[in-house]
């Protein structure tokens, strides 16, 4: 049996002895399939039928991070005090409504682009709180040695489901013109919603262990305090923090360095993209073994030094086309292999070291620290892209991303083999047996 045959089996063991996880995993996977429409509908809702203007469509990006950046720390609060099982089906069906108000309001002709940014922005909140609550929501679906396989297979399917997204958001659009194919995806949270309602865990709502009134901005903190306090986790959000800014500059040239200072047709740009997509599938099927060789932060430390690399090699591509081509190329498996490596072993790293009842705080406030940076890495991008060009912003971002790896690099995760032991309460994690059942 060949290595690739090995790992898919290792990673469908993970769903198929867990169903509860099984079942997240479904819900997840076929939601964030209609997304990935969304991702190409959206815009060109926008474009084609509103026919927004360039400033029109900054704001409609830079909307989307508003929910993390004003609720980014105290979902996670909230979070803990309602039943994960229940607070995850209530965001798909509110995300569900949502988006359906898109093409109905566009059948009948009254759609506008300040209705585009309120769907944006509450969608936004439902998806903030339906992602914290699901990474909070694996540790008590599956045992703490099967995290990592288990967020490699989210991982898998993320990259999957994002690269074949895109490409049946574009036939759709053809199809069906852009606002009815928006359906695609309210359909999506809705299947999600029903798959997710199955799962029998309802999750723990955080009782504090002393009586005392509880106060939101006291338990926010406490969420920072425990991020920043453990070493360890404290290390990895903020290279993280750092990688994520940068790259965000690297993110918002790409696709003009490609068409403009490459040359490339729209479909090489897809050709090309679809190449990191295809890495990422790969980076996250083999992310199991090579962290269990090398450790967990060694992975990661890897990993964010083939993210870094990949801009260095992109600013390098030139020449004739074939060598170009071949440069481009090997810059976007860095690109696709890089972020599966690192992504997979600092979602394990929060859920496997952090106490239950700071899970979904801590998850919360890494989204809203890593999450709050890209809107600041997109206009620096696109300020230097102006100023100095396509090829320097990408070297300049890759300095940044360099940086975060170095961060990584003097931490304690350079010598990190395996992940630290934790005494936890019985019952908190599932037990394999009980999961089966």
């Amino acid at each position: 049996m060949g290595l690739r045959h090995k790992l898919l089996l290792r990673q469908w063991s993970v769903l198929s002895r867990f169903p509860d996880f099984r079942r997240l995993f479904l819900g997840n996977s076929v939601s964030l399939l209609g997304s990935s429409v969304t991702t190409v509908a959206l815009p060109l809702t926008a474009v084609v039928y509103l026919h927004a203007s360039p400033v029109q469509m900054g704001v409609l990006g830079a909307v989307a991070f508003v929910p993390h950046l004003v609720l980014g720390l105290p979902a996670g609060v909230w979070i803990d005090r309602l039943p994960y099982r229940r607070l995850i089906v209530l965001a798909d069906l509110a995300q569900m409504l949502l988006l359906g108000t898109i093409p109905v309001l566009a059948s009948f002709g009254v759609l506008r682009m300040w209705q585009l940014y309120v769907v944006i922005v509450l969608a936004g909140v439902g998806g903030l709180f339906e992602t914290v609550t699901a990474q909070s929501f694996i540790p008590r679906l599956v045992p703490r040695a099967q995290l990592l396989p288990a967020n490699s297979a989210i991982m898998q399917s993320n990259a999957a489901v994002n690269t074949t997204g895109s490409a049946l958001g574009g036939v759709l659009v053809q199809l069906l013109t852009a606002p009815v194919a928006i359906t695609v995806d309210a359909l999506s949270f809705l299947l999600a919603a029903l798959v997710k309602a199955r799962i029998r865990t309802p999750g723990p709502v955080v009782v504090p262990t002393t009586p005392r009134r509880q106060h939101l901005w006291a338990d926010v903190l406490e969420g920072l305090r425990a991020v920043f306090a453990h070493r360890i986790v404290r290390a990895v959000t903020i290279s993280a923090t750092i990688g994520a800014l940068a790259g965000q500059m690297q993110a918002v040239v790409l696709v003009l360095y490609l068409v403009r200072d490459l040359g490339l047709s729209a479909g090489l740009v897809g050709a090309a993209i679809a190449i990191g997509g295809v890495a990422g599938i790969f980076g996250a099927l083999v992310a199991v073994p090579i962290t269990e060789r090398i450790g967990p932060g060694r992975a990661f430390i890897t990993g964010t030094f083939l993210a870094a690399l990949a801009g260095i090699v992109l600013a390098l591509a030139s020449g004739p086309f074939v060598l170009m081509f071949l440069v481009l190329t090997v810059a976007q498996l860095l690109r696709g292999l890089g972020p599966s490596l690192y992504g997979v072993n600092q979602q394990t790293f929060r859920q496997a070291l952090i106490r239950p009842e700071l899970i979904s705080r801590v998850n919360a406030t890494w989204r809203f620290l890593v999450y709050g940076t890209m809107p600041i890495g997109a206009l620096l991008g696109g300020l230097l892209g102006s100023t100095l060009g396509m090829r320097a912003t990408l070297i300049i971002s890759a300095a940044g991303m360099l940086l975060s790896t170095a961060i990584a690099f003097i931490s304690p995760l350079r010598t990190l083999r395996e992940l630290p032991a934790q005494d936890r309460p019985a019952g908190q994690v599932a037990d394999e047996d009980q999961a089966a059942a």
